[in-house]
């Protein structure tokens, strides 16, 4: 953990090469993430939910919110990279998501029940994958290639930098 509010566990680093081990980690990492935050939440009143993570910063609810959305599209993106060739996927504003209706209107428990349910399906086909759907491809285009291995450790770090946002608010608000 980091003192910087909008990073908690420091930055994303892709690394040039995904080791097994770190492959198996990340996996594990995506798996438990949907239990976590829930976890982390748990008993938080509407308030509470209603709190912004940092100054200028989405509220828990967003937060919610965007890991359930943010993870729908990986694992889109992951299916569509074992599934045509080096397709190129379609970026959305993730901050314009974080404003819309359902954000504001669905209890946290839906993109909770959702993510347990998405997480295991992501997680049976990423532990599924020979080496080479590991390295299979997606073009973002504006980050570029992307092989299906990058994603999962990615992903598992976005998880858990959101989970810090969470936990690092209910920490420095005192409702830990």
């Amino acid at each position: 953990m980091t003192s910087d509010l909008s990073y908690p566990i420091g930055r994303f680093q892709r690394p040039a090469a995904v080791s097994d081990a770190a492959f198996v980690a990340a996996v594990d990492a995506i798996r438990r993430l949907p239990g976590a935050l829930r976890q982390a939440v748990d008993g938080w009143t509407s308030e509470q939910m209603a709190t912004p993570y940092r100054p200028g910063g989405w509220t828990a609810t967003q937060v919610v919110h965007h890991v359930a959305d943010s993870h729908m599209q990986a694992y889109g993106r992951c299916k569509m990279a074992l599934t045509a060739e080096v397709p190129v996927i379609t970026p959305y504003d993730e901050a314009r998501w974080a404003t819309l209706a359902d954000t504001a209107a669905t209890p946290v428990a839906v993109s909770l029940t959702l993510l347990d349910a998405l997480h295991q399906r992501w997680t049976t086909l990423l532990v599924s994958l020979t080496p080479e759907g590991k390295a299979r491809t997606f073009r973002h285009p504006e980050t570029g290639v992307w092989r299906v291995e990058d994603v999962a450790l990615l992903y598992a770090w976005h998880g858990a930098h959101h989970l810090g946002h969470v936990t690092g608010l209910a920490e420095r608000s005192g409702w830990r």
